[in-house]
């Protein structure tokens, strides 16, 4: 095995280590070490043979996020959007300290930063693959839990979480989720068509 090698592997032991100690969990596993498997799984499928910084940014996406939970912030719009654009730079900070901890330089360890961050969304390759495949597990594995908690959505109100979670994605992997490589929830079959097809691509 390289020290190249090595490094990595540490790292993501590291970010699975800190993510075992989530005491809420999901089939049977805490749900941000499920989660960050879940994202590498689908960065193997989706885009085989990334960067180093990508494998670690997207182990890292939700790197101990149950420690800063939605009602540590005001419960209302302006709220969810500090605490989201808080949680950004918590997740980047925790995983670029563990990083350091398995011996990064500072330029990869900025790399993954930068993803984490969700800086350069659309115009840094690295971060837009992160947003792909965050969307990716979104829609394969969430989406359907995320619908059946919120009963009182309309369709409108639901079409538009829809078409939001669809203009974050590249075209490839718009292509990749329709392709018939990811599985979509059938229930929301209907509804995910209606919302991308290109009659319905109003916000």
């Amino acid at each position: 095995m390289t020290e190249h090698t090595e490094r990595l592997n540490q790292a993501i032991a590291l970010i699975d280590a800190a993510n075992a100690e989530d005491p809420n969990l999901d089939a049977g596993q805490p749900k941000e070490l499920l989660y960050g498997q879940r994202m590498s799984a689908m960065l193997d499928r989706f885009a085989p043979g990334s960067s180093e910084a990508v494998q670690l940014a997207v182990r890292a996406q939700h790197i101990k996020r149950w420690t800063v939970p939605r009602s540590s912030y005001p419960m209302n719009k302006e709220g969810y959007y500090a605490w989201r654009t808080g949680l950004y730079s918590f997740h980047a900070e925790t995983a670029g300290a563990l990083m350091r901890q398995a011996g990064y330089d500072e330029e990869m360890i900025g790399r993954v930063m930068t993803a984490v961050g969700k800086r350069g969304l659309k115009v840094n390759p690295e971060t837009q693959l992160l947003e792909d495949v965050a969307d990716l597990v979104f829609i394969e594995h969430y989406m359907l839990g995320f619908a059946s908690s919120k009963p009182d959505y309309d369709e409108e109100k639901w079409l538009g979480i829809v078409r939001k979670t669809w203009k974050k994605m590249s075209p490839a992997a718009q292509q990749f989720a329709l392709s018939g490589a990811v599985k979509l929830p059938e229930a929301l079959l209907p509804l995910i068509n209606k919302a991308v097809q290109p009659s319905g691509d109003q916000t």
